[in-house]
């Protein structure tokens, strides 16, 4: 790779804000980003889990500080994020999961999945927005997931959720084109998270994703962080309200 290619993926001097990023996922593009020269902040709701991934980004010579909020308490956001200084890419990977047939979803259980994944995006973006049109730069990218696209019981909160994060996405990059502003998401398929542990012990479920899945296996966190490095960097500022799946070919398939 030249130095030409090295610049389109090069994030030195720019400042990233991931939330979840104390395990899995969060914390795997955290790393990607820091790698490619971004100063990451890692969010989350525990301070000593962020401490703990923060040293060890550290200890191999990348540019990391905390940042402990919950992501759908509304003053908390506000506070954490005016004390954060410019962010030039915001990352929203913060979830959870109800899972429960629909006559069995609770009313909270909606709530605090609609909060986690959607709102408290909504949130983050009107906070981060502002500067980044003063720069007249930046990048918006959220994590999705295949409920983005594709429908499976049990899971309507997760699914709505995320269906609408894809939706959200797509007008907020209408709507900041003219800035300079891409907005993207990310569709990851099944992934060895923390998340999907419930689902890791289950052979039969085990058994469809080798069936399902054309790649026939679960990823691993690390496998993400390109993708989160691309939509991050200048190699993609002509590519805005997309749902880019890393998915090892799920969606492609009809099997």
């Amino acid at each position: 790779m030249n130095d030409a290619h090295r610049r389109q993926f090069d994030l030195t001097g720019r400042t990233a804000l991931i939330t979840g990023a104390s395990r899995g996922l969060g914390a795997a593009m955290a790393r990607g980003l820091a790698q490619a020269g971004a100063e990451v902040i890692l969010n989350g709701r525990d301070a000593a889990t962020l401490e703990a991934q923060a040293a060890a980004l550290r200890a191999e010579g990348l540019a990391c500080r905390i940042s402990a909020f919950d992501v759908t308490d509304g003053k908390a956001v506000e506070a954490a994020v005016a004390g954060l200084g410019p962010i030039d890419i915001l990352v929203h990977n913060a979830g959870n999961q109800h899972r429960a047939p629909i006559e069995e979803t609770t009313e909270a259980g909606w709530y605090s999945v609609m909060d986690t994944h959607l709102t408290a995006l909504w949130r983050l973006s009107r906070l981060v927005v502002p500067g980044m049109k003063a720069r007249r730069r930046g990048k918006v990218i959220a994590t999705g997931s295949l409920a983005s696209d594709l429908g499976r019981a049990t899971i309507t909160p997760y699914a709505s959720a995320k269906g609408g994060l894809k939706m959200f996405i797509r007008a907020l990059a209408v709507e900041l084109g003219p800035w300079n502003i891409q907005c993207n998401a990310i569709g990851p398929g099944w992934f060895d998270t923390e998340l999907n542990k419930p689902l890791l012990t289950n052979p039969e479920w085990l058994a469809m994703v080798q069936r399902r899945c054309p790649a026939g296996r679960y990823a691993q966190p690390e496998e993400i962080a390109g993708t989160a490095v691309f939509l991050a960097s200048p190699a993609s500022d002509f590519v805005s309200g997309q749902l880019l799946f890393v998915d090892g070919g799920v969606t492609a398939s009809m099997t």
